[in-house]
């Protein structure tokens, strides 16, 4: 049994139809798209570095845990979805996702503030932001806990008829999980809707890849469900989006799951408490060599994309909504004692505690 090969994919359509394959078409990556692409993950790049900065003024609290180097991952994606049906889902390290899918950005780093103001109002902290208006359900805090939820919400889109797909993304360690395997039968045995994505970062917390399993290709995983899967270049945007959008069009289409493993590298710690002392220094200048941004950057400069000075436009731009989203998040007030009886369920037989939201 051969793995899913994307570069054969249009080649063994051929009893498709015209409007299928038209459907199947992926959106033309133009200069416009490069330009866009350098100044989201820009951006993302020093969101993060921002909350790193204010961690340590002790201004976010608990966990931290950053996507320095991942970015692709996520333009890929994006370029690849269709916002108005479809849907993400992962786990603690989601700061901007629900930004490249709408989220006002304010909201997100004062959700991390622990401020009223919060996607969350505050309740849900760096590693719990949501926005089902956007189509975004989390962070989850437990490893692997997403993967059976992006199954059910998938399942939801089948029921409902919605023409919606969920992305389900998850690391490499919480690959090892149960929960996995359990969620993979059920997506193949239904044809559900979704696309499992693991971020392949190269170590689970502290743990590298050769050390979790006795094999390092983890989209093999796939392979006993015949589930179409394969590697990508996560690294790479353009790669990320021709296999993204090769699996979004075949789950849309009534064909079931798909398994990509992108593979990946963060420049930062597991979390802000990481000493890394399970990799070097050189290690991780080799692949700042492939930095997704600088990629994004090289080919705009190859192709006359933008000049000097719009470039530097661009970096203005972000640097100035990074300095907003940090004066919005310091402004905000932290929530009032009340709202700690309005987030739970209202019995209404127990009439002590009244809600007001």
């Amino acid at each position: 049994m051969s793995y899913f090969c994307y570069s054969q994919f249009f080649a063994i359509q051929t009893n498709q139809t015209k409007q299928i394959q038209e459907i199947q078409q992926m959106k033309k990556i133009t200069k416009e798209v490069y330009l866009q692409w350098y100044e989201d993950m820009q951006f993302w790049r020093k969101f993060e570095d921002k909350l790193a900065a204010v961690y340590i003024q002790q201004k976010v609290r608990g966990f931290l845990h950053l996507y320095n180097g991942q970015e692709a991952v996520l333009a890929g994606a994006l370029h690849a979805m269709d916002l108005s049906k479809d849907k993400m889902i992962t786990a603690y390290r989601n700061h901007v996702q629900p930004i490249g899918m709408g989220v006002d950005p304010r909201k997100v780093m004062a959700e991390l503030y622990g401020k009223v103001t919060g996607t969350s109002k505050g309740m849900g902290g760096s590693m719990h932001i949501f926005s089902k208006e956007h189509g975004f359900y989390g962070g989850h805090g437990i490893v692997g806990a997403q993967i059976p939820v992006g199954a059910g919400m998938a399942f939801a889109d089948q029921y409902f008829n919605t023409g919606g797909v969920t992305l389900t993304y998850f690391g490499d360690g919480a690959a090892r999980q149960g929960s996995l395997h359990e969620a993979f039968n059920m997506a193949m045995l239904w044809k559900l809707p979704v696309v499992f994505i693991c971020e392949n970062n190269g170590y689970a917390m502290g743990t590298s890849v050769e050390r979790t399993a006795n094999h390092t290709d983890v989209w093999k995983l796939g392979l006993g469900y015949e589930m179409p899967c394969g590697p990508v270049d996560g690294m790479n945007p353009v790669k990320v989006a021709e296999a993204m959008h090769e699996a979004i069009e075949r789950a849309r289409r009534g064909d079931g799951p798909t398994f990509l493993e992108m593979k990946t590298y963060r420049y930062r710690g597991h979390s802000m408490s990481d000493a890394q002392l399970y990799r070097t220094k050189d290690e991780v200048e080799e692949y700042k060599k492939i930095d997704p941004i600088t990629q994004v950057l090289d080919i705009i400069k190859e192709n006359n994309y933008a000049t000097d000075a719009e470039i530097e436009a661009i970096d203005e731009r972000v640097k100035n909504l990074v300095d907003e989203c940090e004066k919005f998040a310091d402004e905000s007030p932290f929530p009032e004692v009340q709202q700690l009886y309005d987030v739970v369920y209202e019995q209404e037989n127990y009439p002590f505690i009244p809600h007001k939201l």
